[in-house]
């Protein structure tokens, strides 16, 4: 890939990701079959609140905003501050490898070539690192 990088999922002379993939239809997809797999996970379900539609709705703005869509997460929702929005829960090791492992299967699901997969589950290894909050 050849090109200046302007942001996440940006590149000078590259199609964005979100271009890429087809835009908000794959980023709602995928949010949904992760939380499919959230919903019958016994560590993360209990982060959650019953109702997964606003939960839903916010992952799948804040990522295709991430990668180079529109920006209606942050005019609805402000700065994204991922840390600070998670800080409530209680985030460990546990968490941190269940919510990977949904949304590994969710992006594997996709069938996306191979650089593009990669680049997103880089990405989201990386997200769920950094979201680690407890021992």
């Amino acid at each position: 890939m050849l090109g200046k990088c302007t942001g996440a999922g940006t590149v000078v002379g590259v199609q964005p990701m979100f271009e890429r993939v087809g835009g908000d239809r794959f980023f709602v997809s995928l949010v949904d079959r992760f939380y499919e797999g959230v919903a019958g996970d016994p560590v993360l379900r209990p982060l959650y609140p019953d109702d997964l539609t606003e939960p839903k709705a916010h992952l799948a703005a804040f990522l295709i905003q991430y990668w180079g869509g529109p920006r209606n997460y942050s005019e609805t929702r402000g700065h994204p501050r991922l840390r600070m929005r998670h800080a409530p829960f209680v985030i460990g090791d546990l968490e941190r490898a269940a919510w990977l492992r949904h949304m590994t299967s969710a992006v594997k699901a996709a069938g996306l070539p191979a650089p593009d997969e990669e680049e997103l589950l880089e990405y989201f290894t990386m997200a769920a690192r950094t979201l680690v909050n407890a021992g």
